[in-house]
């Protein structure tokens, strides 16, 4: 239950925890879980799915739904975000971690964007002792390549150490956007960098999917959706009008001074709700 798994026959290799933020994308996370499991017990993980929804001032955390097989290999019913109130990805990804680290001594952290499924069995989900790790370096919307060398988007790891290190995420990147860009900087600024699996190792797609309302873009943000070469991506999926984070450039100036204040030293939440599924842990949060 909690879609928590651990191996039967041999010592896990790593336990990791799989944090992945959420908002109306019911489709997108079963295509994911259906993937995903396999993918992780084929790696000899144990190993915990935790999913953190977000509810507005005045939603409904209610309406639980569960599992079932009826109908075919996997049919989600999951609670739909309540309200219209904008995103925040990095206080969620905030909130998962800390909520996780409740329920184990997890060995890795891996962040994990809702639409991007993972192509390469090599592509292991630990992390690495020394340097966060990027994961998605490869995704088919930027062509298999890495948009830009300080990119840190889609699927990242780290251990709860260096995690607590860079003071988590900052958690004040209402939208979409800036905040990978922003933990870029609070690797540096930490003494580490970045560290990658080979492009050939690092491949994902990203399932399609249109903006979201309450998630849009920001009209500060510095250099747009880039390519390889710092030009247009080179994917029409990567040439969608995504929204941004309204104060994204600002905010990012200001995490050189900031941010060993704004992350999970501030972190303020409500927990909603904490509820148990076949496949993962879906926690609530304000």
């Amino acid at each position: 239950a909690g879609g928590r798994y651990h191996p039967s026959t041999c010592e896990p290799r790593s336990r990791t925890a799989i944090i992945i933020p959420h908002r109306n994308r019911e489709t997108h996370l079963g295509h994911l879980l259906y993937y995903l499991h396999p993918f992780l017990q084929r790696q000899q993980l144990q190993y915990g799915i935790y999913v953190v929804h977000q509810v507005s001032t005045g939603g409904c955390a209610g309406d639980w739904g569960s599992w079932r097989g009826e109908g075919g290999p996997l049919q989600p019913l999951v609670p739909t975000q309540a309200g219209n109130s904008t995103f925040n990805r990095a206080k969620l990804l905030n909130v998962g971690v800390k909520e996780a680290l409740k329920d184990e001594e997890w060995d890795c952290l891996f962040l994990h964007d809702v639409d991007l499924i993972p192509e390469n069995d090599h592509n292991l989900y630990t992390c690495d002792p020394w340097n966060p790790k990027h994961v998605s370096i490869a995704m088919n919307k930027f062509g298999y390549s890495l948009p830009y060398p300080q990119y840190f988007g889609g699927v990242s790891a780290l251990t709860p150490d260096q995690y607590m290190k860079i003071n988590g995420f900052p958690n004040e990147y209402w939208g979409w956007g800036g905040e990978d860009d922003d933990i870029a900087t609070r690797v540096r600024l930490a003494g580490m960098r970045i560290a990658r699996p080979p492009v050939s190792i690092g491949h994902y797609k990203m399932v399609k999917h249109k903006s979201d309302k309450g998630n849009e873009e920001n009209p500060h943000r510095s250099g747009g959706r880039r390519g390889a070469q710092g030009g247009p991506a080179r994917s029409s999926a990567a040439t969608l009008p995504i929204p941004l984070s309204p104060c994204r450039f600002d905010l990012l100036i200001r995490t050189q001074r900031m941010w060993t204040q704004d992350g999970m030293n501030s972190l303020t939440y409500t927990l909603l709700a904490k509820h148990l599924h076949p496949l993962y842990t879906n926690l609530t949060a304000d």
